[in-house]
């Protein structure tokens, strides 16, 4: 048999498996898949050898066992098919069934991505962006990802937008932006719905509409996407492109604090200590406060803060305070300057120092906060009788 007949007939017992597989004209059969794909896998079938890869990675028709799905990567890849070239490319970025590569990974990325696979385009982007396998390249990245984006990649189409969201690896531009993410958005990615939001509320790169954004708000969150929860939390909250309505405030801000999301927690707090939705209650406040500050959130360090000095919600303790207070004054939160500030004077949680007050006050005056304005006038009249 010459060397079109052996490939002719590799690729007829390829398209017995397939049919196997898939269940075409035939009783759908995983095992019956194997065999052929295994008999055309045998005779240098890449695609075959491709598939029989995917069978051991997934299990069917065959025990689960990712050496061998590497195995069978390896020999369709060195014959050239492409989506065996990304699927090994991910084994070495992942480490999966073979040690972790980066350098690997990067290579047979490269490899598909140069034979236009749009999800190793955007896995070579992403190295490219994070500097993983490969000297760190934005440029690179964008070029790859507007490779992937150009074949209706979502993944690469938010990856790029935030690229021109950000100006990196290519001019700043906002428009771009917003399209990408809209294209992203529309193919159901989470980022792309959450990011399109932004745009909508925002007024960036298109023009401003709040009930656009809760559109896609709502599209983001019913995916679980901790970020859109809490702003369409906030949407309901103020009534924002939709109508105002505590309770749903609520049910956004539990979803998205759930998931660890600290604008979520802090604006939960909130809701607990308002009683704005659900039933006041400064425990509950104070417990989301302290998620919400725990993770750097400077208007929730205040407010706990506020929480220590009253004893509302937990038991009385000025160090305490102090201690939030601080937090919240080295990010630069003006009321918590303020309150720093009243510490020093006052000697609460600190030591009393007059010198250290009036660093505090005027930090929070100079951005404008009154209390700390009027602290300050009457602190110098005091000094200067």
């Amino acid at each position: 048999m010459d060397e079109s007949s052996r490939a002719g007939a590799s690729a007829g017992m390829q398209q017995v498996g397939y049919c196997y597989e898939s269940g075409r004209g035939v009783a759908q059969d995983y095992s019956k898949a194997v065999y052929w794909y295994r008999k055309a896998a045998d005779a240098e079938d890449a695609f075959a050898q491709f598939c029989l890869g995917l069978c051991y990675e997934n299990g069917k028709g065959v025990e689960k066992d990712i050496e061998q799905a590497v195995y069978w990567y390896v020999k369709a890849a060195g014959n050239g098919d492409r989506a065996a070239q990304n699927n090994l490319g991910f084994c070495y970025h992942s480490g999966k069934g073979v040690e972790q590569d980066y350098g690997k990974a990067v290579y047979w990325y490269t490899k598909a991505a140069e034979q236009d696979h749009s999800k190793a385009q955007n896995s070579l982007g992403n190295c490219y962006y994070d500097g993983k396998g490969v000297g760190q390249d934005y440029s690179k990245a964008v070029y790859w990802w507007t490779k992937a984006a150009g074949q209706g990649n979502a993944l690469a189409q938010a990856n790029l937008a935030g690229c021109y969201e950000d100006g990196e690896g290519v001019e700043q531009d906002e428009e771009k932006a917003f399209f990408w993410y809209k294209e992203a958005a529309r193919q159901g990615n989470a980022i792309g719905q959450l990011e399109t939001g932004v745009c909508y509320e925002d007024g960036e790169g298109v023009e401003q509409n709040f009930g656009l954004a809760v559109f896609w708000y709502k599209k983001a969150a019913d995916q679980d996407n901790a970020r859109a929860q809490s702003l369409l939390g906030c949407c309901y909250h103020n009534g924002d492109g939709v109508a105002q309505d505590f309770e749903q405030a609520v049910y956004w801000y539990q979803k998205a604090a759930g998931q660890g999301d600290m604008v979520g927690q802090r604006n939960l707090g909130r809701s607990y200590e308002d009683g704005a939705g659900v039933e006041q209650d400064m425990e509950q406040a104070a417990y989301w406060y302290q998620k919400a500050a725990g993770q750097g959130d400077d208007q929730a360090q205040y407010r706990l803060g506020m929480c220590y000095e009253k004893g509302v919600g937990v038991e009385q303790n000025y160090a305490q305070a102090a201690y939030w207070y601080a937090k919240a004054t080295t990010q630069g939160y003006a009321c918590a300057q303020f309150n720093m500030g009243a510490c020093y004077e006052n000697g609460d949680g600190v030591g009393q120092d007059l010198n250290l007050a009036m660093s505090f006050y005027t930090a929070a005056a100079a951005q404008g906060n009154k209390n700390a304005i009027a602290e300050l006038n009457r602190l110098n009249e005091l000094m200067n009788e």
